[in-house]
C-alpha cells in the first residue's frame, strides 16, 4: 500500500489530541496557549521531516531522482551525461592583402552570440577563410550558411562584416537533458553489454553529443561488417549529421567495437515527403498543428529502408488540434524507401476543401 505522507494540519491534529490524551482537561487547542504553541511546533519539524523522507525515497530510484541524484546513479554503472558542446565551423573574411588576423578575433552574430577564429590567417587576393567556435556552447550558436557576422573589435584592412561560408556552423549541441539520460541509463540496464551485440553500437552511439537515433545493419558490407546509420534531431532541422559529426561517431565507435569488427559510419540520405493537402479549416493555427503531428510521426516512424504508411500520415493530420476535415491529394500510396534513404518531412502544399 502507498504511504500516503500527513498534511501539516493532521499533524497538528494528531499532536493535540496526544497532548489532550495524557492530561486530561488541558485543552491543548485554545490559540494562545502553551500547548497550543508546542503542539504546532513539533507538527511545523515533523512535517518537515516527512517533506525529506519523501524527496530522498524519489531519490533512490533513477525514474525519479533529480538531477544531481540521477548522474550518480548514472555515473555507478559508467553511464554519463553527455556535455553541451560548441559549433564550429567557417566564415570568408574580406580586406585589404596582407592583412593579419590574429587567432581569438571576434565576430558575433545580430543576436550577440560570439564566435572566436581558431588560429592566424592573412588575406590573401582580397579574401580568407578563418576557423571559428562558438565562445558559449549550445545549438543555439549553429548558424546557417551565409550568414552575415560582424567584428567586434575593428581591425586595420580588414572589413568589419564576415560570411559564414556553404557549409554553416554547426556541431552545437545542448547538455544532455535528465529524461535523455535517463533513457540512457534504462537501456544499458536493461540491455546487458556484449562485446558487440547490436545494442552494444545503439548504447555506444548514444554516447556521442547530439546523437538521438541509431540503427544497426549487419553484414551490408560483406560477412564481417557492421552499418551505423544515426541522426542528430536536436542540433539539424532535418536532423541529418554531417560529415564531420559522422567522422566523430567513427571515432568513438573505432574504439568500443571488437577487433574483429569492419564497422562503417555514415548518415542516412534524406528523402523529403512533399505533401498537398486538403484541409478544413484552412487556418494558420491549424496548419501549424498538422505540420507540428507530421513532424512528429516522422521523427517516431522513419527508419533507414523503412515506408511510411499512408494511413499513417492520415492518422497524424487527424490528430492536429482544429483539424475537421482532410484529404490527402499526395503521396497518394505508402512511401518506401532503400536501406540508406530516410524519410524527412519537405513542403506542404495546402488547399482549400470547396
Amino acid at each position: 500500500m502507498p504511504f500516503n505522507r500527513p498534511t501539516l494540519t493532521e499533524l497538528i491534529e494528531r499532536q493535540q489530541a496526544d497532548i489532550e490524551s495524557r492530561l486530561p482537561g488541558s485543552d491543548p487547542r485554545l490559540r494562545r496557549t502553551l500547548l497550543n504553541a508546542l503542539a504546532r511546533s513539533m507538527s511545523g519539524v515533523t512535517h518537515g521531516l516527512y517533506g525529506n523522507l519523501e524527496w530522498l525515497a524519489k531519490q533512490i530510484i533513477p525514474d525519479t531522482a533529480d538531477a544531481e541524484y540521477l548522474a550518480r546513479h548514472a555515473s555507478w554503472w559508467g553511464v554519463s551525461r553527455k556535455a553541451a558542446t560548441r559549433a564550429t565551423g567557417s566564415i570568408i573574411i574580406t580586406g585589404t592583402d596582407n592583412t593579419i588576423v590574429p587567432a581569438g578575433t571576434t565576430w558575433q552574430r545580430s543576436d550577440a552570440v560570439e564566435f572566436t577564429s581558431d588560429v592566424d590567417a592573412t588575406i590573401t587576393t582580397g579574401t580568407a577563410t578563418v576557423s571559428i567556435t562558438a565562445v558559449i556552447e549550445g545549438k543555439n550558436a549553429n548558424t546557417a550558411a551565409n550568414s552575415p557576422l560582424t567584428i567586434v573589435s575593428p581591425i586595420a584592412g580588414l572589413d568589419s562584416t564576415a560570411t559564414v561560408d556553404t557549409i554553416g556552423l554547426s556541431g552545437g549541441t545542448d547538455a544532455e537533458a535528465d529524461d535523455q539520460l535517463r533513457s540512457r541509463l534504462r537501456d544499458y540496464v536493461r540491455r546487458t553489454p556484449q562485446g558487440g551485440a547490436d545494442d552494444d553500437y545503439l548504447i555506444w552511439a548514444a554516447q556521442v553529443s547530439g546523437v538521438t537515433r541509431a540503427w544497426v545493419y549487419r553484414h551490408e558490407l560483406g560477412l564481417g561488417t557492421v552499418t551505423i546509420r544515426f541522426m542528430m534531431d536536436d542540433t539539424y532541422v532535418d536532423g541529418i549529421p554531417l560529415a564531420a559529426d559522422v567522422a566523430t561517431l567513427q571515432t568513438h565507435i573505432d574504439a568500443l567495437r571488437p577487433v574483429t569488427a569492419d564497422v562503417t559510419v555514415v548518415a542516412p540520405v534524406a528523402v523529403p515527403i512533399n505533401p498537398t493537402i486538403k484541409l478544413s479549416p484552412l487556418t494558420t493555427s491549424v496548419k501549424t498543428a498538422v505540420q507540428t503531428e507530421l513532424a512528429d510521426l516522422l521523427h517516431r516512424g522513419a527508419v533507414p529502408g523503412g515506408t511510411i504508411l499512408l494511413s499513417h500520415l492520415n492518422e497524424a493530420i487527424s490528430r492536429a488540434a482544429g483539424e475537421t476535415n482532410h484529404v490527402i491529394v499526395a503521396p497518394s500510396s505508402d512511401v518506401t524507401h532503400t536501406v540508406s534513404q530516410i524519410a524527412i518531412l519537405g513542403t506542404i502544399t495546402w488547399q482549400a476543401i470547396p
